[in-house]
């Protein structure tokens, strides 16, 4: 089974320049999970824990808005979720339901970190598929232009709680709370 972990980790874009023996090193401290459909993986305001790579089926990513719950992604065998908790040690930032039988291998937090930690160009490599996927966090104050042109939804959280979401001009050109006004205000 360890093989099968291997190739998979390598196909994904995240782990595809590691070199096989750090790709052996996680697949064997990862725990191989399985979900039946309409199981949560992970839930949003949970702490974050551990990042998921899916090596079977499929999951729905969605954020709990006043009017419901938004489905905001879809996940297929390769994807990578649950990585925004751990970076930004924030609680979960969505919940993540499995829409088929699903398998996956869980990395804990203090592996996932150590990853990012040796290997820079993992977190680059994260921020960069959170942008291709049009899902861009927003860090610090400098990457709000980047947010406008790689993005068509922005959500604003505050300890993983929504507070705005909709497109970059509705909420960094027209901020409803109070705090993302004070956050996007010019810093003397």
């Amino acid at each position: 089974m360890l093989k099968s972990e291997i190739e998979l980790l390598r196909s994904v874009p995240l782990f595809s320049g590691i070199e096989p023996a750090r790709l052996k090193l996680i697949a064997y401290t990862s725990d191989q999970v399985a979900y039946r459909a309409g199981q949560v993986l992970c839930r949003q305001g949970d702490p974050g824990d551990a990042a998921y790579v899916l090596t079977e089926g499929e999951a729905d990513v969605s954020i709990a808005t006043e009017a419901g719950d938004y489905v905001v992604a879809h996940l297929k065998t390769g994807d990578v979720v649950g990585e925004i908790a751990i970076l930004c040690d924030v609680p979960r930032t969505a919940t993540v339901t499995a829409k088929t039988r699903l398998s996956a291998l869980r990395i804990r937090k203090d592996a996932f970190l150590q990853l990012v930690t040796q290997l820079p160009e993992i977190g680059t490599e994260v921020m960069r598929g959170l942008a291709d996927e049009g899902r861009t966090m927003i860090l610090v104050t400098h990457e709000i232009a980047f947010a406008r042109d790689v993005s068509s939804q922005v959500i604003y959280l505050h300890q993983g709680v929504v507070e705005e979401s909709g497109t970059p001009a509705d909420v960094l050109d027209n901020p409803r709370s109070e705090r993302l006004r004070q956050f996007l205000a010019p810093k003397h």
